[in-house]
């Protein structure tokens, strides 16, 4: 995997430096507050999503779960702690077609 869409909290921290120490190249990131979000498309360059769910809108959990799955792409969910995170993203067991290339695996 090399793209990862984070949805919610307002800060990262150092979070993104650690992911791509896992190897993820390209990290975007969106705080899910604005209830316009919801209207958005996720990116067709995701392969992975990660949502923060300490700081989110819940409309917009829902709409994007259900995105996700209609563009085949897993998502993980976590609180924005990097212990929590690590095992969230170990821890995907979503069947998807980018199975075979997922380190966590």
């Amino acid at each position: 995997m090399s793209s990862l869409l984070i949805v919610g909290a307002d800060r990262l921290g150092s979070i993104p430096q650690k992911l791509e120490g896992l190897g993820f190249k390209q990290i975007t990131h969106v705080d899910g507050r604005k209830a316009q979000m919801v209207k958005k498309e996720i990116p067709s360059h995701i392969d992975l999503i990660l949502v923060l769910t300490d700081f989110i809108n819940h409309n917009l959990t829902s709409v994007l779960k259900k995105k996700a799955a209609e563009q085949n792409i897993p998502i993980c969910y976590a609180k924005r702690s990097w212990c929590s995170i690590y095992q969230s993203i170990g821890r995907c067991n979503y069947e998807c077609n980018k199975e075979s290339q997922c380190p966590f695996k």
